[in-house]
């Protein structure tokens, strides 16, 4: 699907803008909350914090030996990766979809 914003969606902002896009959307079951959508991020992150929510355990997790760069410029190592499934949109407009996550331990 695709997923466009109409003249409504801009009332109140003024233009030209660079703000974030937040979402809701459902990870395993969970309704998760102020997803930022990052276009300029090559990682899909997971807060520590919201993994241990999902109770998923860590054994699960994959190493990841890269760190990340670009945390108020300080280096974060991985806790792991995970595959999670990720359900995006409302019925009948939804799509659902494997993403893979890196598990970081830090604050958001």
């Amino acid at each position: 699907e695709v997923i466009s914003f109409s003249e409504a969606d801009y009332e109140g902002v003024r233009l030209p803008h660079d703000d974030p896009v937040v979402v809701t959307l459902l990870m395993e079951l969970f309704t998760m909350k102020r997803i930022f959508i990052d276009s300029g991020s090559s990682a899909d992150i997971l807060y520590k914090h919201a993994f241990d929510q999902l109770k998923i355990p860590v054994d699960q997790l994959r190493p990841v030996k890269t760190p990340l760069v670009g945390f108020v410029g300080e280096m974060v190592h991985p806790l792991g990766s995970i595959e999670l499934s990720v359900v995006v949109g409302i019925a009948p407009c939804q799509t659902q979809m494997q993403m893979t996550f890196l598990v970081v331990d830090t604050l958001s």
